[in-house]
């Protein structure tokens, strides 16, 4: 029996196909204009325009690689730098040992653990978008689930699953609801009333599946003896800065505005100050450090080969051809199934767009007036966006995150999609839902 392939080898096939369509899906594009003030580009509405332009060649196909490396660049030094601290952390031996007291705290309420994991996830979710910064915390959070009895998959749903849920239904997803309600023209953070209500009775649904998977799946527990030895001071003080960086980074996030460099310097401080309380000397602080590193080349390469894709559709200009193929038929529908198709559509165009913000400040600015046009609200048109297209960060493989994640935690992608398929179409089915009642309501 052939081996299903790796992350890498999926992603270069994917690279492959999108080239392909470069000489199958006619040539055009929007007009846009950059926006001074705020610095976004924006595309002008009914501007498609077919055209003609050299197609792409073999060589460009291998060019996209390193450029799909090079455009994702802050997120791949932000993965190493991440990698490197908590896997100096480890090595102090204060991860190992709080854990250890979780381990006791938690015996005979592994269930209660996984709830707790699942909540704190969804709202990191909602709040900051949390996503590529889980690929570190991958083999800390696997080596915690294993020892409480629970297998790669439901640890990975209860961390990245909840995760991507909790941005998915968020009232105020900086990196999605805020800028589509930008792009649509819309107050910010307006109508978070109705995605509140929503996005609680998708968490409560999410956790619930979560739990039943669990429940059925156990493996037996990798530490069958409770280890009650007490965190030391040195330990201690680790995991208290620890939770200092996490705290100021999530303040930098939602009130300043904050980017993967910044983070990347806030966690670079800790891994090196970690190691100093720990006892090292500096010389082995950052060994261990380029260890970490390599620990995540891997992680790293696929977030950046996962760009490759978008470097090919966007450099063979066919993308704005494919929003414009998927969203223009919807005019002649009647407005519910119109809002529902919506969310299919950009389901749909997340398999080449897979970048969130992107995917928005393509989409909104065509989408709003024709949303107009056949008499659905703005709101919807934002709800059918961050329902389809956000929660399909969990299934394309053009999403490097998920790639990643999956891939160190040694799930291939054929078992993956085996697993998640079902609870993704379950919480699409109530976007669906919530979308409908919303046209029924007005939700304006």
């Amino acid at each position: 029996m052939k081996k299903f392939p790796n992350a890498i080898v999926i992603i270069l096939s994917v690279i492959l196909f999108a080239w392909i369509l470069t000489f199958i899906i006619p040539q055009g594009s929007y007009e846009r204009t950059l926006n001074e003030t705020t610095e976004l580009t924006t595309v002008v509405s009914d501007s498609y325009k077919q055209q003609e332009s050299p197609h792409l060649s073999t060589f460009d196909l291998l060019l996209a690689i390193p450029k799909g490396i090079v455009g994702r660049a802050d997120l791949v030094v932000l993965i190493l730098i991440l990698g490197g601290c908590f896997y100096l952390i480890e090595k102090t031996g204060a991860l190992q040992q709080g854990l250890n007291q979780l381990i006791v705290i938690l015996a005979g309420k592994e269930s209660l653990a996984l709830v707790i994991i699942s909540m704190l996830f969804i709202t990191a979710g909602f709040t900051i978008a949390l996503q590529e910064e889980i690929i570190a915390m991958t083999p800390i959070l696997l080596l915690f689930g294993r020892s409480i009895g629970y297998n790669a998959k439901t640890i990975v749903a209860a961390s990245l699953g909840s995760a991507i849920v909790g941005a998915s239904f968020s009232p105020f997803n900086p990196f999605g609801v805020v800028i589509a309600q930008k792009e649509a023209g819309l107050e910010l953070l307006s109508g978070y009333e109705f995605r509140l209500v929503v996005l609680v009775i998708a968490s409560m649904v999410w956790i619930l599946y979560v739990l039943r998977y669990s429940s059925k799946n156990r493996i037996e527990k990798s530490i069958k003896e409770e280890v009650t030895e007490s965190l030391t001071f040195r330990n201690k003080l680790i995991l208290i800065f620890l939770a200092i960086t996490f705290s100021v980074v999530t303040y930098g996030l939602i009130a300043l505005s904050w980017g993967f460099n910044e983070m990347s310097a806030c966690f670079f401080v800790l891994g090196l100050v970690s190691g100093l309380i720990a006892g090292f000397s500096f010389n082995k602080t950052t060994e261990v450090y380029i260890d970490g590193f390599k620990e995540m080349v891997f992680a790293a390469l696929i977030i950046g080969l996962a760009n490759g894709v978008s470097v090919i559709l966007k450099e063979g200009m066919i993308i704005d051809t494919i929003v414009y193929g998927l969203f223009g038929p919807l005019q002649h529908l009647p407005p519910a199934l119109s809002a529902v198709l919506m969310m299919v559509s950009h389901s749909i165009l997340h398999f080449p767009m897979p970048s969130t913000s992107g995917h928005a400040i393509l989409t909104m600015p065509i989408l709003t007036p024709l949303a107009d046009l056949i008499g659905l609200s703005r709101q919807i048109c934002v709800l059918a966006y961050q329902y389809g297209a956000i929660m399909m960060d969990l299934i394309v493989p053009t999403n490097g995150a998920t790639m990643a994640v999956i891939a160190l935690a040694g799930i291939n992608y054929k078992n993956w999609l085996k697993f998640i398929v079902k609870p993704v179409l379950i919480m699409m089915g109530i976007g669906a839902l919530a979308i409908l009642i919303a046209v029924q309501i007005g939700y304006s």
